[in-house]
C-alpha cells in the first residue's frame, strides 16, 4: 500500500545538473503536486541545493528534464520560470535588509504593471497580518519570524502555484521555527500551492510535509509519504553517512506493509547546521 499523491505539477525526471559542466546531482526525479508539500533533505553537500538552482534556472541542467504543469521548461530561462509559475525563497539573501517591507514587496513585483501592485500587497498583507503593521520598517529591523514572512510574502507578489523554500527555519529559533512550518508552510499548501520544502530540521518538515525525499551524494537514495519516513527511527543514519542501502530496503518494506501515516515522530529533532556549499 503506497500513499495517494495528487498529479505532479512539477516533474524532474532523471535530472543531472552541477557547475562547470560537472555534474553534482546525477538522474535525480521528484514530483510535487497542487496542495502537497513534499520534503527534500539530506546532509550537507547531498546536492539539496544544485536541485533547487537546477528547477529555477539559476543553473543548466545537464541531463533529464523538467516540466511545470505539463509543460517543458528544462532551457526556459530563470525570469520565465517565475512568469510560469516557480516561486523561490533562498536560506539567505531573502530580503532586502535597508528597503521597507513595503518596498520589499514592490520588488516582488517588479513584473506588474503599477495598478496590479497595489492589490498584490493587499493580498500579502492579507496572509501576514503581522506585516500590514510593519510595511513602513526596514527589513533589517525585523525578527527572523517576520522576516521571513516577508521573504515569502515577496514571492507571493507574483502569485507562483510552486513555492521552493530553501531552509526556511535556518538561524530561527525552536518555537520561531515551528511557527513557520506549521503556521506559513502548512497554510500555502491549504491554499492549494505545491510547496518544495528543503528542510535540514528533518522533523519537523516531516511533519507538515506528506512525501519526502533523500538526497546523498547527489543521488536520490530514498523516497516514501512521511509516514514511512517516521516511522524509521535510524532515518538519521542517512545524515552520516551509514547505511542507505538497508535503509532503502526497509522503506520499500514498510510502504508494502502500510505503515500508519500517524504515527508518533520517532526521529530526533536534528540541526545538522550550516548552509550548503556548492555541492
Amino acid at each position: 500500500m503506497t500513499a495517494e499523491r495528487p498529479p505532479a505539477y512539477l516533474a524532474a525526471t532523471r535530472v543531472t545538473a552541477g557547475y562547470d559542466g560537472l555534474p553534482v546531482i546525477k538522474d535525480v526525479s521528484l514530483a510535487v503536486g497542487l496542495a502537497e508539500v513534499v520534503l527534500v533533505m539530506g546532509p550537507n553537500g547531498a546536492g539539496k541545493s544544485t536541485l533547487v538552482k537546477a528547477i529555477t534556472g539559476e543553473l543548466a541542467v545537464l541531463g533529464g528534464s523538467l516540466t511545470l504543469s505539463g509543460s517543458d521548461i528544462t532551457r526556459a530561462r530563470e525570469e520565465d520560470r517565475i512568469g510560469a509559475g516557480i516561486g523561490y525563497v533562498p536560506q539567505v539573501r531573502d530580503v532586502f535588509p535597508p528597503l521597507t517591507v513595503q518596498e520589499n514587496l514592490e520588488m516582488g513585483g517588479y513584473r506588474l504593471r503599477g495598478a496590479d501592485v497595489k492589490g498584490r500587497q493587499d493580498e500579502v498583507f492579507a496572509t501576514f497580518p503581522q506585516l500590514a503593521g510593519l510595511r513602513r520598517r526596514q527589513a533589517r529591523s525585523l525578527s527572523g519570524g517576520e522576516r521571513k514572512m516577508l521573504a515569502i510574502g515577496r514571492a507571493l507578489m507574483a502569485r507562483p502555484q510552486l513555492l521552493i523554500l530553501d531552509e526556511p527555519t535556518a538561524n530561527l529559533a525552536p518555537v520561531v521555527a515551528r511557527t513557520v512550518l506549521h503556521g506559513i508552510v502548512s497554510s500555502l499548501a491549504q491554499a492549494g500551492r505545491a510547496v518544495l520544502l528543503v528542510e535540514q530540521r528533518v522533523s519537523l518538515g516531516l511533519d507538515v510535509a506528506s512525501w519526502g525525499y533523500v538526497l546523498s551524494d547527489g543521488r536520490l537514495i530514498l523516497q516514501a509519504s512521511c509516514g514511512v519516513l517516521r516511522e524509521m527511527e535510524d532515518l538519521g543514519s542517512l545524515f552520516l553517512g551509514r547505511g542507505a542501502g538497508d535503509l532503502t530496503g526497509r522503506a520499500a518494506r514498510d510502504a508494502d506493509r502500510g505503515v500508519n501515516d500517524d504515527a508518533a515522530d520517532s526521529i530526533a529533532d536534528e540541526r545538522i547546521g550550516g548552509s550548503e556549499n556548492a555541492t
